[in-house]
């Protein structure tokens, strides 16, 4: 008797299991594909912030003015105040510099440089007068984008006010130039917290300080002291060292190695553009500016950022790496939720393959990449 009880047990409970796993599968299905937003937001939140935009030069109106479509499509609460800067203007006007004190948050185009001609770049001028200290570039590989090397995902943290790019320089006599490069205690702190503190509030597991020590040991060595210390009070995240030339190499033969990087000026340019050429190109990188006070958003890489002339008459430069940053400037603002529909339509786009311009092996104009953005947004 127990053991035809024992048998006839034995298929129910096998079905109670399988309904009980059924049920497990579906409940877990459901929380993964439907994440609830856990931002509470304060009373008042969802009141449109006024945003300062910089077209900018080359592509800039192009890829900014893709920016905007997006924005109105997904109904942001964001608005833009428009300006119109170019790179050959003397200086920044200072009602642009109004705006971005008023409004805290930028977005804009590439400004052209001038070479020579003792011309200061605007863009320069912008980061000195809003104290922007901390550049901040993310190259990682975007899914369904071939690239060299895979498992890329880099962070490089930039020292924005000083080094080489402080515009220290004179003829001392005739054919002879003198070039000063500034390195001081309090940026170099500054930048080694920000880099650790970013690590910190990303999850993030290691630092790494590009350097030139062993030929420039005072204004280098001040850096790296910098750098020490702040690491001996985030004992959870790994740090190490690396010459900017070595740097360089590993960059380009084992990325996936560097997690977050932090650098003087100079370096940092070299750095992030070597980066993103690795993980996809200037076109689909994104980045920003950010001081205490006031953030820029604007393409992370700068080679190319103003494009040339033939990209422009054809209206096909890229959009993504300004859609990009100006998702991470929604962060900023603190409306997540729009920018997690923004990126997910924008790799949904990558992904799919079917719009995509020159530089990542298409022949998409500016317009149909936003369109298919807008189209892919949830």
């Amino acid at each position: 008797m127990l053991e035809q009880m024992a048998k006839r047990s034995v298929p129910l409970l096998k079905q109670l299991l399988s309904s009980s796993a059924a049920a497990s599968s579906s409940c877990s299905s459901r929380f993964t594909s439907h994440r609830s937003v856990t931002y509470m937001p304060r009373p008042g939140d969802g009141s449109p912030r006024a945003v300062t935009l910089i077209p900018g030069d080359g592509i800039g109106p192009l890829v900014t003015g893709a920016v905007e479509q997006v924005m109105e499509a997904m109904h942001a609460p964001v608005y833009f105040e428009r300006y119109d800067v170019h790179g050959d203007m003397p200086k920044v006007p200072q009602e642009v510099i109004d705006s971005i004190k008023k409004n805290k948050v930028c977005l804009k185009g590439g400004l052209a440089t001038p070479m020579g001609g003792g011309v200061s770049s605007l863009n320069v001028q912008l980061r000195k007068q809003l104290d922007l200290y901390a550049s901040l570039v993310n190259c990682f590989n975007l899914p369904g984008l071939p690239t060299r090397h895979e498992n890329v995902d880099i962070v490089v943290i930039r020292e924005n006010t000083e080094g080489e790019y402080a515009g220290l320089e004179h003829e001392v006599v005739p054919g002879v130039v003198e070039s000063l490069k500034v390195i001081t205690k309090f940026c170099s702190e500054r930048i080694a917290k920000y880099a650790f503190e970013y690590a910190y509030l990303n999850n993030r597991r290691k630092v790494t300080a590009v350097h030139k020590a062993n030929i420039m040991k005072l204004a280098d060595g001040l850096f790296l002291e910098s750098c020490r210390e702040v690491a001996t009070k985030y004992p959870g995240i790994k740090y190490n060292e690396i010459i900017v030339d070595n740097c360089c190499m590993q960059l380009v033969s084992k990325p996936e190695q560097f997690d977050v990087m932090v650098t003087p000026n100079l370096y940092g340019n070299l750095v992030a553009n070597t980066a993103a050429g690795i993980a996809g190109g200037t076109g689909v990188m994104p980045g920003g500016n950010v001081g205490a006070d006031h953030a820029v958003f604007e393409q992370g890489a700068s080679a190319g950022n103003v494009g040339n002339e033939k990209v422009t008459e054809q209206k096909k430069a890229n959009p993504v790496a300004l859609l990009l940053s100006s998702a991470m400037m929604l962060r900023h603002l603190q409306f997540p939720s729009f920018a997690d529909r923004l990126e997910t339509a924008v790799k949904h786009v990558i992904f799919e393959g079917k719009h995509r311009t020159k530089d990542l092996g298409g022949n998409s104009t500016t317009q149909e990449v936003v369109d298919a953005v807008i189209a892919a947004l949830d």
